[in-house]
């Protein structure tokens, strides 16, 4: 029964709202729902792409990757319900939720945080 809800899709102003209210640096596309993660380079790149790459995989949940130089595309439907879905918007929500992570701010002083610095700044969103 769980699968089965969870595997409900969502029309499309039903997904335009979610996204505007839950994920709003997400848009849907063709079909998708899309983050853009704009980066200082490959390095930066390669460090979201593994991320987006380990939480996929704890979640038994696997986007499409559009990768270049700097910058990073996650698209996310659920393939086996031919739409998008409770895991999907999930999904897409731990992925904002590590990448955007603010030590500094949300560590209670335990982390001073990635300088505030262009150098340091490897995720420009």
């Amino acid at each position: 029964m769980l699968k089965k809800q969870l595997e409900t899709t969502f029309n499309q102003e039903e997904i335009q709202q979610r996204l505007k209210v839950e994920l709003p640096n997400w848009y849907y596309e063709k079909g998708w729902i899309r983050r853009k993660f704009k980066t200082s380079g490959w390095k930066a790149t390669l460090m979201v792409v593994t991320t987006v790459g380990h939480l996929a995989e704890k979640a038994w949940h696997h986007p499409d990757l559009n990768v270049s130089y700097a910058f990073v595309i996650v698209k996310l439907i659920t393939h086996s319900a031919k739409g998008i879905t409770e895991k999907d918007f999930k999904l897409a929500q731990k992925i904002d939720e590590v990448l955007m992570w603010d030590a500094a701010v949300e560590s209670e002083g335990v982390f001073e945080g990635t300088p505030d610095d262009q150098r340091f700044n490897y995720i420009k969103n």
